[in-house]
């Protein structure tokens, strides 16, 4: 990939147009903005919970989190997987937030007077873990960035410095989050309050596997890297969810009922002694009511689809209980009715897509109604409105006295142990040394969970339908389990990014749904098998995912202009 020069144009830029940066329209650092501020531990406390952000720390949300990707629609289309984003002609990159965590490393020391590392190491690994979180956002955005470690002023020269190649960057975050994990408490903690050492080594996998799986997948194309070494990465990432699955701090949630627990698990209404979730937002009305990111009514919202839903492309994914594909399966019931078409599945298909037979609402005099009265409404109005017609309830509490518009209290998970477990069996069916063990230290327990069997590397069906067939057997079950596993959480995009999956995914595709003839009336188009189109006559094409740009982001025009050594991301 070319080295190209890249400027903190947002501070140039500010400087020659008054334009709205992060440099000089930046928040000022929450008013600790004097050196002899940093003297007490819980100062610099106090300055680590200004990065306890809604944009750090995005939560499961309303509907689930995936629709820029082919596993979830709301019947527009996404511009980047459509291909109709344009170059961005002003904005900034977003250095504000890295400005903010050098200036905590510039001046942190002050503390050292009088206290001992012990007393504050804690918050010193909090500014190294979210310094790599930050910089992870910026090279899943933009790939190559610029490293800087100390807060600039106007008049830095490193201002001037070259853009870092992506793979330097990766090593750079992966260091950040070494120095975390060193940092951090090991205790396992509620999760609701601050971060330690294992929440850190499942960011350092996540960055691995990302940046492994990226060298591999896009290596010869536009976005190649230079000096690839995805094995490297692949091992970092096999190594540190490793350390997590070994410290026996986690299990997968698992209450023995494999009919309900995987729904039961999102549904929970806290989860401070729970044995999965590794990081949650707790929401208390008598503490953060009011407060900017504390907004909460997932339950409310998802009584109704209100144009968000599930896509055949995830829905076909779910193997039958025999652990086999529906392809040619006897047990498979076919498509014509939801219920059928969820009868003798993986649980989790029913267990994330609401079937008319199960609980929509509990009411408060213990009257119960179910989900066939919410699709016997479909499309009758904008709450009701289903493009796939599949409508999710992962995440959902039938309960209504949890149903509360904008201040809820029902809890937002960030981070959980499964996606250790995936982690872990990707990286290690990718550098080719996954056993069997292998499996059933990481895919095993998921299975368990739903009742469903071990996936075994020598007894695979073969799936004429797999995503991936040019790949092995084993990559393609091991994608799909992460595909089904985390359904609806935010994974989806950045998988088919690092995998450079877009022109077996996205490019031609449209997102489908079930069969039309199962509702009276629908306001989407069909298509030639009679399932639901809905993006039909928007895109008859399918999606126009551009191949050689759309993986990356654009700089904005405003800032390139600014400095004749700062050059556009590929194809923009």
């Amino acid at each position: 990939m070319k080295k190209h020069l890249f400027i903190i144009a947002t501070v140039i830029g500010t400087l020659a147009l008054h334009a709205c940066s992060d440099f000089l329209n930046r928040t000022p650092l929450d008013a600790f903005s004097t050196p002899d501020f940093f003297k007490s531990p819980a100062e610099l406390r106090a300055y680590m919970n200004t990065f306890y952000t809604a944009t750090n720390f995005p939560k499961y949300a309303n509907h689930g989190n995936d629709f820029n990707s082919d596993i979830q629609t709301t019947g527009a289309p996404d511009t980047r997987l459509q291909g109709t984003r344009t170059v961005a002609t002003s904005g900034s990159i977003g250095f504000g937030e890295v400005r903010r965590v050098n200036y905590f490393f510039d001046h942190y020391k002050a503390v050292e007077e009088k206290h001992s590392l012990e007393e504050y190491q804690q918050y010193l690994g909090e500014a190294y873990f979210f310094r790599g979180l930050i910089y992870f956002n910026l090279m899943r955005s933009y790939g190559d960035i610029q490293i800087l470690t100390s807060e600039l002023n106007t008049n830095s020269p490193e201002l001037y410095n070259p853009r870092n190649p992506r793979n330097e960057v990766a090593d750079f975050i992966i260091g950040q989050l070494d120095s975390a994990a060193m940092y951090l408490t090991p205790d396992k903690t509620s999760g609701a309050g601050r971060i330690n050492r294992w929440i850190a080594l499942l960011i350092q996998s996540r960055v691995a596997l990302y940046e492994g799986t990226w060298e591999k997948y896009h290596a010869g194309s536009e976005f190649g890297v230079e000096g690839a070494n995805p094995e490297k990465y692949l091992e970092k990432a096999a190594e540190a969810a490793l350390e997590i699955i070994n410290s026996g701090v986690y299990e997968v949630y698992n209450t023995g009922d494999p009919e309900n627990s995987y729904k039961e698990f999102f549904a929970l209404q806290d989860f401070t002694s729970n044995s999965e979730v590794m990081f949650w937002r707790k929401y208390d009305n008598e503490l953060t009511r009011g407060e900017s990111g504390f907004t909460n009514d997932r339950n409310f919202r998802m009584e109704t689809p209100t144009s968000r839903t599930i896509t055949k492309q995830l829905a076909d994914a779910y193997l039958c209980i025999n652990g086999r594909p529906i392809s040619g399966n006897p047990l498979f019931k076919g498509h014509t009715t939801l219920s059928e078409e969820a009868e003798n599945r993986d649980p989790r298909f029913y267990q994330t897509i609401a079937t008319p037979d199960d609980t929509w609402k509990i009411h408060e005099d213990g009257r119960v109604e179910y989900w066939s009265g919410a699709y016997n409404r479909l499309n009758s109005s904008a709450d009701y409105n289903a493009p796939s017609g599949y409508i999710i309830q992962k995440g959902y509490n039938p309960n209504m006295i949890y149903h509360v518009q904008q201040y809820e209290e029902s809890p937002g998970m960030i981070y959980r142990y499964a996606e250790a477990l995936l982690n872990y069996a990707e990286a290690k069916a990718e550098l080719g040394t996954i056993s069997q063990a292998d499996i059933d230290l990481s895919i095993k327990p998921l299975r368990d969970r739903v009742g469903m069997p071990n996936l075994v590397t020598g007894e695979i069906t073969h799936d004429p339908n797999w995503e991936f067939p040019d790949l092995s057997p084993l990559i393609n079950e091991i994608r799909r389990e992460r595909k089904v596993e985390l359904a609806a959480e935010g994974f989806r995009w950045d998988d088919i990014a690092r995998w450079a999956a877009a022109d077996e995914l996205i490019v031609g595709k449209r997102p489908k749904g079930f069969l039309a003839s199962q509702i009276d009336e629908s306001p989407f188009p069909v298509d030639e098998d009679g399932f639901l189109d809905p993006l039909k006559n928007a895109m008859p094409s399918g999606w126009g995912f551009k191949l050689d740009r759309d993986y990356l982001n654009s700089v904005p025009i405003s800032e390139i202009v600014l400095n004749d050594n700062l050059t556009q991301n590929p194809g923009w």
